[in-house]
């Protein structure tokens, strides 16, 4: 049953994407991505110059880099580092939540050009290993590499399902924390519109004791 669970979670949840982007000189784009807890993830990206003279994209020259900063779910910065034209970044989750993947370009470098494209590729978990780097190191059969992969997948699954637990009891935890807000909130109002009455009764009482009315 576990096994079957967990080939069908692998066919509805996405580890990796790819896609591009164009930026101008001061530019910065930002990606949000939820990972797991210790969990490994690989960025890779290559950047490429609009020649105007052609109307299309070329190679971006050795002097082009590309600043590169990550932000953990407390907003704390665990990488902020420059890079060349094209690179390969690897970090590790050590807390699950939201994690801010960030690229901006050095503007100071830019020869020629007005716009650059980046070709942006996130992988994580399981996604983001090299297996046949693996099968070589370990000296693994295609069976073996099979039955690792299939460990490997199980395994990131677990991390997500652990994320979306963790989710859900922040969810509640907040969604407690504002009833009770809202609970002692309106006690307040009926409070103060209590307090309202009493002291318009009281006025008007003691305004008719002093004409005389009452």
């Amino acid at each position: 049953m576990k096994q079957l669970l967990c080939v069908v979670l692998l066919a509805i949840i996405p580890f990796s994407y790819a896609l591009y982007f164009h930026i101008s000189e001061t530019e910065r784009k930002c990606f949000i991505e939820e990972i797991p807890e210790e969990t490994q993830v690989i960025i890779n990206y290559k950047t490429e110059l609009f020649d105007t003279r052609t109307g299309g994209y070329m190679q971006s020259s050795p002097g082009v880099g590309m600043h590169v900063q990550i932000s953990n779910p407390d907003s704390k910065i665990i990488l902020s580092r420059l890079y060349s034209y094209e690179g390969r970044i690897s970090f590790t989750s050590h807390m699950p939540g939201e994690h801010v993947i960030c690229l901006y370009s050095n503007s100071t470098k830019w020869v020629g050009a007005s716009q650059l494209r980046v070709h942006l590729d996130i992988q994580v978990g399981e996604h983001a290993i090299d297996y046949a780097q693996v099968a070589q190191k370990d000296k693994l059969s295609e069976l073996q590499l099979r039955v690792r992969q299939l460990l490997d997948q199980c395994d990131q699954i677990t991390k997500e399902q652990n994320y979306q637990r963790y989710r859900e009891e922040r969810f509640r935890a907040t969604s407690e924390s504002t009833n009770q807000r809202v609970f002692w909130w309106s006690l307040a109002q009926l409070g103060i519109l209590v307090c309202m009455g009493v002291w318009q009764m009281r006025h008007l009482k003691s305004f008719f004791e002093a004409k005389k009315l009452v």
